[in-house]
């Protein structure tokens, strides 16, 4: 099976998990490690539909998954990166700004990603080497400098040592742009920068189901996608800082560090 195919199955597998999302009923928050860290029936009901579906298609198939703790060999031959409801809290919350996330990776490369935002029907694709699209429209991140863009960004709400630095920057970031949005998806602020609706994306601390998807489909559209200190971002079990953006207002975002 080659990359075309296993997208193919990947955005088949996501509409079909992003029904459960439209049809949820009675969605109950429960802690996983606090009160702002919850998971729902249906992120495990959704995950476990994308494992089912990507193992059918592609036999054998590891993966590495945000619940349930399915933390397969990152460099195993055929690995799904799955982050099935990202925005939970959003979700359970009834801001309907959350989506499905997967990404593939052969051999510790990423090769293809795929986010779907069911309520807006908006799926966002990219294959290593042959651009980004949404809904088969070719993407592109914004050239413009970082005072003529929007600035997206995550407050990290999972690392406790992070929010006075987080919201520093945002400050920073505020002035030195149009304005900042808070949204509550990295996966979706990611593919807000590769659409080119916002010209930077930062967070200080992500998980590889997080961004892996959202990485690919910025590279792919022509923009940046490093640690906040400008490093290469790891492809493993760490939680890196993640910034991301058009070229021009990337290098801007970096003069404000």
């Amino acid at each position: 099976m080659n990359t075309h195919d296993i997208l193919s199955a990947m955005i088949a597998a996501e509409e079909e998990a992003s029904e459960l999302m439209l049809h949820a009923d009675s969605i109950l928050a429960e802690r996983k490690t606090d009160r702002r860290d919850v998971v729902t029936e249906y992120d495990r009901r959704v995950q476990a539909l994308l494992i089912e579906r990507l193992d059918e298609a592609v036999p054998g198939a590891r993966f590495f998954c945000e619940e349930n703790d399915r933390h397969d060999d990152l460099g195993a031959e055929h690995l799904f990166i799955i982050d099935p409801i990202d925005g939970t809290m959003n979700f359970v919350h009834g801001f309907h700004h959350s989506c499905v996330s997967v990404a593939y990776m052969s051999r510790g490369a990423l090769l293809a990603g795929a986010i779907r935002n069911p309520y807006m029907k908006e799926q966002f694709t990219a294959l290593r080497g042959e651009g980004a699209f949404l809904n088969g429209q070719r993407l592109h991140v914004s050239e413009a400098l970082l005072c003529d863009t929007l600035v997206v960004c995550g407050t990290a709400p999972y690392e406790n040592s992070s929010p006075e630095k987080t919201f520093r920057l945002m400050e920073k970031a505020y002035r030195a742009s149009l304005d900042v949005r808070r949204q509550g998806s990295a996966a979706l602020d990611l593919c807000s920068v590769a659409a080119g609706r916002a010209g930077v994306y930062f967070e200080m601390a992500l998980s590889l189901w997080d961004y892996a998807a959202g990485v690919l489909i910025v590279e792919e559209a022509g923009g940046v996608c490093t640690r906040l200190d400008g490093t290469p971002l790891p492809f493993d079990a760490s939680r890196p800082s993640v910034l991301a953006g058009g070229r021009t207002a990337y290098a801007d975002f970096q003069a404000l560090l």
